[in-house]
């Protein structure tokens, strides 16, 4: 039977861990095709380790923990699980369980039609309005100025073949998305939609701060849109600077009287210095992401891996 390659990278999930992993064991008793699991603990704190080791797989085809020497991120970690994948085809849950639960036979059944990858996007789930209007947000900027073939509700999880697993594994990005990588990168493809749960118990580590910097990490390595807009504020500032020189000249020759205020100076002073200064972190995230893929210092540092089930191990 075909083999799929699960990674779950999680980071302090020692609630939701054993109800991932009883999860995993009845999906792979009863679907078909073998399952191998690919656990990466991103640098945890609490017990979660211990659960993973101590849980008793029976129906895996193969079981690895792997345990990254400290928290590199959710792509980074990703990208350690797909690199030990073994499987013909390969794809990632989170450990809080909030895919549905048919995704794994659902994106089985559609890539087997001859796709390399397969999309899914969330067509429904409760979460904040903020949250929602942030989603769609990055999506649309993404789908106009980055990867025209990114969905509008956004991409939760990628099922691909080994012919992509082998494409991930020669160019590992650092400071990337590996779903705008696998999407750009214009491998035949399908998109589904599926119903998303919420998750099992506990917070998303999914913080703010992290989505911020995917959002950085997106646009510098998929667009140039930020660099051309510094140019194009350039060019606004000049063509502004020109036509307030021309008023302050005339004003000057018609209207000798006027005493020029300082107030207007400073404005426009702190306005364009604000915006050159937007201007220049634009220019050293860029400038940043090459000196960081110059020094080629590993994505993602394995400090452990343990088999908890061998891949020759009887599933009677």
């Amino acid at each position: 039977m075909p083999t799929i390659s699960v990674v779950v990278p999680f980071l302090n999930e020692e609630d939701n861990l054993p109800v991932c992993c009883a999860f995993i064991e009845e999906k792979a008793q009863r679907a078909a095709y073998d399952v191998e699991v690919l656990f990466v603990d991103d640098g945890s704190s609490d017990g979660s380790v211990g659960v993973v080791s101590a849980y008793p797989f029976l129906h895996c085809k193969s079981v690895r923990l792997i345990c990254l020497s400290r928290n590199f991120g959710s792509h980074a970690a990703l990208r350690a699980g797909i690199k030990e994948a073994t499987g013909d085809y390969c794809t990632y849950m989170g450990a809080d369980l909030d895919e549905p639960e048919a995704m794994l036979d659902v994106m089985y059944d559609a890539i087997r039609q001859g796709y390399d990858a397969v999309y899914v996007e969330k067509t429904a789930m409760r979460i904040s309005a903020f949250n929602r209007a942030t989603s769609l947000m990055y999506s649309g900027l993404i789908r106009k100025f980055a990867v025209k073939n990114y969905s509008k509700h956004g991409i939760n999880n990628i099922m691909f073949s080994r012919k992509i697993i082998d494409y991930l594994n020669d160019n590992v990005e650092a400071n990337s998305s590996i779903q705008l990588q696998i999407i750009s990168a214009g491998y035949k493809s399908t998109l589904i939609g599926m119903e998303y749960r919420e998750r099992v118990s506990g917070t998303s580590k999914w913080s703010f701060s992290k989505k911020a910097k995917l959002f950085i990490d997106s646009f510098a390595s998929y667009s140039y849109a930020p660099i051309r807009l510094v140019s194009l504020i350039g060019f606004l500032f000049a063509f502004v600077g020109f036509v307030f020189g021309l008023y302050t000249i005339f004003t000057r020759i018609f209207n000798p009287a006027i005493v020029p205020g300082y107030a207007t100076i400073v404005v426009l002073l702190l306005f364009g210095f604000g915006l050159t200064n937007i201007s220049l972190g634009i220019m050293a995230e860029y400038l940043w992401r090459t000196f960081d893929a110059a020094r080629n210092r590993p994505v993602f540092i394995v400090d452990d891996m343990v088999a908890l089930r061998d891949a020759g191990a009887s599933t009677d």
